[in-house]
């Protein structure tokens, strides 16, 4: 197993890549999320981007490990708070067993843990509509059927019926789930589990799920099945391979490699820890608003493109209007100064769209991880005489103590430290 952390570049020795490596090294998905070149002397050197996970070669196995996190247990709390739910507690020492376990194995983990509440509530039961040659007539006769297949025949009927079964897809998807995790789990207490539990769906939902993303289309919730959503999501993650920004990409880089986009799981995240430590405040906050009219082509007097924040906070302190963008970076600011083209974009965000009480100085917060007290940059632009127009302040959020805050009694103490640096 060959180990390195997002943004690292690590030359491994001894290594030669198969056919079916090169090929799958090759494609252009992979190579967005991790580059992997063959060097001389049976030589890799691996460049990993903002993708957390795991890449499974026939020459050796690539784990990605975050850079900004503790471990990959926090990808997984990322994940449930940006999904807007509680934080899982799983006991995963026990049921992973020792060492340090892979996201892709806690992703199976949690499928497998979700599936088996199901089983243990009882799965769901719905109506299908089937169409078979019967003795009997059942449901409807189907005259065009019947003629063409059975012409001057009574005792094969083709009918089309209703029948309530637990062959549908809420299952099917289930079951392809916990398969995959009881075949490719590298934890064999995670195998085990899973296999248990494949072993139960696919006796209630034999039929093969198909398509990927046919069968997500074709989710419909309601309260019937709204128990079933959890197991969903995990199950869909652990099928798509980790896609959280392309989770209906085909290809076969789904069965070989389990990979995160960190930049939009941070985005997620960050969004939502907003969206919570603004409740109370009497402040909105919403997530790419759609802004056509800043940019303005005066030829054609339409609409030169759109500006979308990240996050947009509005509403009125003391009677007077404050706007509030946040531009969402998942980026280490703390040894370095904020990159030039994320300082422009800011700067126009908080001259287009800022709002600030008292008449105050038009500011746009850039938000990105970083150290637990680090200081705050704050950068402005002058006039020619020396007036400052905008500013952007930047403001460091310590993901892992961010994190652990919120399982605790310190959760709101926490998101109130949040509000207040992003507003001051």
């Amino acid at each position: 197993m060959v180990t390195l952390r997002e943004y690292e570049t690590k030359v491994v020795q001894g290594v030669r890549l198969s056919p079916l490596d090169r090929a799958l090294c090759g494609s252009e998905r992979l190579a967005q999320r991790v580059r992997v070149r063959e060097l001389s002397g049976d030589r890799l050197e691996l460049t990993a981007g903002p993708h957390v996970g795991v890449v499974r070669l026939d020459a050796c196995e690539i784990r990605i490990l975050p850079k900004y996190l503790g471990t990959e247990l926090d990808v997984l709390r990322m994940l449930e708070f940006a999904a807007g739910r509680d934080l899982p507690a799983l006991d995963v020492p026990r049921t992973v067993g020792e060492g340090a376990p892979q996201l892709r194995d806690l992703v199976a983990l949690m499928v497998t843990e979700e599936c088996e509440q199901l089983l243990a509530r009882g799965v769901r039961r719905d109506y299908l509509t089937l169409e078979d040659d019967l003795p009997a007539v059942r449901g409807r006769l189907l005259p065009d059927r019947q003629l063409i297949r059975h012409h001057g025949r009574l005792d094969r009927l083709a009918c089309r019926f209703d029948e309530h079964d637990t062959d549908i897809l809420d299952n099917r998807l289930c079951g392809a789930a916990v398969d995959l995790a009881a075949r490719t789990a590298r934890s064999p207490a995670v195998r085990a589990r899973a296999r248990r539990a494949a072993t139960r769906f696919a006796q209630v939902a034999p039929t093969d799920l198909g398509d990927l993303r046919d069968a997500l289309c074709g989710l419909d919730y309601h309260r019937h099945n709204h128990h079933y959503r959890r197991a969903h999501r995990w199950a869909a993650l652990l099928l798509s391979g980790g896609g959280i920004a392309d989770l209906f990409a085909p290809g076969p880089l789904t069965a070989r490699a389990f990979l995160i986009d960190m930049n939009v799981l941070f985005e997620a995240f960050a969004t939502r820890l907003l969206r919570e430590a603004a409740a109370g405040s009497g402040l909105t906050v919403r997530e790419q608003s759609r802004h056509p009219g800043v940019l303005h082509d005066e030829r054609t007097d339409r609409s030169y493109g759109e500006v979308r924040p990240d996050v947009l906070i509005s509403g009125s302190v003391d009677g007077e209007r404050l706007c509030r963008p946040v531009d969402l970076k998942y980026k280490l600011y703390d040894d370095i100064k904020p990159a030039a083209a994320d300082l422009y974009q800011a700067f126009l965000y908080a001259h287009a769209l800022a709002r600030q009480p008292s008449n105050g100085l038009p500011t746009c917060v850039l938000l990105h991880p970083g150290g637990a007290s680090r200081p705050r940059d704050s950068v402005v632009v002058r006039r020619w005489d020396g007036t400052a127009s905008t500013r952007v302040r930047s403001v460091s959020l310590h993901l892992p103590s961010v994190l652990g805050a919120l399982e605790g009694a310190q959760r709101s103490a926490t998101l109130s430290r949040v509000w207040a640096s992003v507003l001051a």
